[in-house]
């Protein structure tokens, strides 16, 4: 959710021009296309571990053409999402006067907790996001950079809340291992691989509410505004409203469609920035003019807070040198959290510009 590290020698990411930010709300339906445009890779075979190299080499495949695909027989029971989603929705039901009690700006710098509309924004030089956000991890009684205890609703405003989440993350951390073996094996390297800079990697598992957008929608408020997630990777269960946008290289923003039974899976970009940019770290967005509530659930994973990042020696070579320069994890994500919330701007004196 977060701008890209810095390329080596290289223009940085080229914007959308600002005209864009008046695109009509025709505009923004996006090119409606099948679901196989981003493909569906049935994981069976990694999960189990039949033929997790097989797996492995049709995602890499991907992560080089789309940067996003859909991933089928995962492994997670269907009640286990349910009872999340059923959670999520009773979570954003609660007054908003419950909900600010959990503000993220009372987290201090583990930022976790509750985020009103308008309050984080992706595109922000030319998006306001209409959504609110709930973000936790796994619990920690130390409170650093990202980590720390989660704020919660108490038990009589959501029974078994705390439960329910906690449970659901150590699920999603379950299969990230999985997809992150099947990205190291991608990439002709041990299945354990990024284990070294994923000890106890920093993890946000955001439950997400879009309200309906009605009237003229354009770029300058929308769901999410156009971005690409800074981690590793990023595991989403989307509800049957649908919205997800990603843009392609002609750069046509595509459907990405609920599709039952799978989560949709996008690289990060630590990944761009592992593999040198072979695979890409996609731009995406969410615009919900479905007319209903839209929820979704994203985990993101991303490596060690003190793990240095950088393109690895099998993707650099002279005809294609190293593009990135090094930057360490966490560091680099702080920073630009940062840059989004008042309260950590406060407690490191930066300039609130």
């Amino acid at each position: 959710m977060l701008p890209q590290p810095p390329l080596i020698g290289m223009p940085s990411p080229q914007k959308e021009s600002s005209n864009v930010s008046t695109e009509s709300s025709v505009l923004l339906a996006c090119k409606q296309t099948a679901f196989s445009e981003i493909p569906i890779i049935d994981i069976a075979p990694l999960i189990d571990g039949s033929d997790p190299l097989g797996v492995a080499k049709r995602i890499g495949e991907v992560c080089e053409q789309v940067g996003f695909f859909y991933v089928k027989n995962h492994g997670v029971p269907a009640e286990t999402i349910e009872g999340m989603y059923r959670a999520t929705e009773r979570f954003f039901d609660l007054p908003f006067e419950t909900k600010q009690r959990l503000n993220v700006a009372n987290s201090g710098p583990t930022v976790r907790g509750y985020i009103p509309t308008y309050a984080e924004n992706a595109d922000p030089e030319n998006t306001r996001d209409f959504k609110e956000a709930f973000d936790f991890g796994a619990p920690e009684e130390e409170v650093s950079p990202f980590f720390g205890p989660n704020l919660m609703p108490t038990s009589s405003e959501l029974p078994e809340f705390r439960e329910t989440c906690e449970g659901y993350h150590s699920t999603m951390m379950a299969l990230a291992r999985k997809l992150v073996s099947a990205i190291a094996l991608s990439l002709d390297l041990p299945a354990g691989y990024f284990e070294a800079m994923q000890r106890k990697p920093i993890t946000i598992q955001r439950l997400l509410h879009y309200p309906p957008q009605e009237g003229e929608v354009s770029q300058r408020e929308m769901g999410i505004g156009a971005h690409t997630d800074y981690g590793f990777l990023t595991i989403l269960s989307q509800d049957s409203v649908g919205g997800l946008q990603v843009r392609n290289r002609d750069g046509d923003w595509v459907s990405a469609p609920p599709v039952e039974g799978t989560f949709i899976i996008n690289i990060g970009d630590l990944v761009q920035t592992l593999t040198n940019g072979r695979y890409s770290s996609t731009v995406h967005r969410v615009v919900n003019i479905s007319g209903a509530e839209r929820y979704s659930i994203p985990f993101f994973i991303d490596a060690d807070y003190d793990a240095v990042v950088k393109p690895l020696p099998n993707c650099v070579s002279a005809e294609n040198p190293a593009r990135f320069a090094p930057f360490t994890c966490g560091e680099y994500k702080y920073s630009r959290f940062v840059a989004v919330y008042d309260h950590l701007r406060d407690q490191v004196g930066a300039p609130n510009s």
